[in-house]
């Protein structure tokens, strides 16, 4: 196995690691560790989350994220380019991306509606590259989706930063105002993949 794909197998390993810095443990879970007396852990761990933990977490995102612009660099550079790499570096930005949305989600950051048009278009845009396979052709990221995942990884980050930014205000407002703009280009890039390659359900 090359390093590009290395790495992506890498940002995936890391998805579970930022969702248990982000989230406090869920009741039904606590409940096992206080019945045989370690509620004292429970305590501690939630403590560890609701501070120093939920920027432990953006760290881990960034990083993940980084490896994401590291691994496609590598392998176009020095032509390691595999078609396992091309099938889970999307997969693996879209298991990235859903995890935080529904991070934030959770923790009151953002609305539900949002992961809900994000989560929708990424899959329609995958049943089309299904249907396109199955026919024996392949559709490649374009600029708009390049775009959309940038913006997305980026207001993201900023969200997951935001108390830990020198300017709370700042650093929400610009999340949030980049998370919207993400959306646009999530909706138009996913209407662009079906009028582009609407041949495919037999029509013109």
């Amino acid at each position: 196995m090359n390093l590009p794909n290395r790495l992506t197998l890498f940002r995936v390993a890391l998805i579970p690691i930022f969702v248990l810095l982000s989230l406090r443990m869920p009741g039904t879970v606590a409940g096992m560790f206080i019945g045989v007396g370690l509620d004292g852990f429970v305590s501690d761990y939630d403590r560890f989350i609701d501070g120093a933990g939920y920027i432990a977490a953006g760290i881990v995102f960034l990083a993940a994220f980084a490896t994401d612009a590291l691994d496609g660099y590598i392998a176009r550079k020095y032509d390691l380019v595999t078609d396992f790499g091309a099938f889970l570096d999307p997969i693996a930005d879209k298991l990235l991306v859903t995890a935080a949305l529904i991070v934030l989600t959770v923790r009151g950051v953002i609305g539900a509606w949002i992961p809900i048009i994000i989560i929708s278009r990424e899959f329609i845009v995958t049943g089309l590259r299904l249907l396109a396979a199955g026919k024996g052709v392949v559709l490649a990221a374009d600029v708009f989706g390049k775009a959309k995942t940038l913006a997305q990884s980026v207001a993201l980050t900023l969200l997951l930063f935001r108390n830990f930014s020198i300017s709370f205000l700042i650093s929400i407002n610009a999340g949030g105002v980049l998370l919207y703009a993400a959306m646009v280009l999530t909706v138009f890039s996913g209407a662009n993949y079906i009028v582009k390659n609407r041949g495919l359900f037999g029509t013109t």
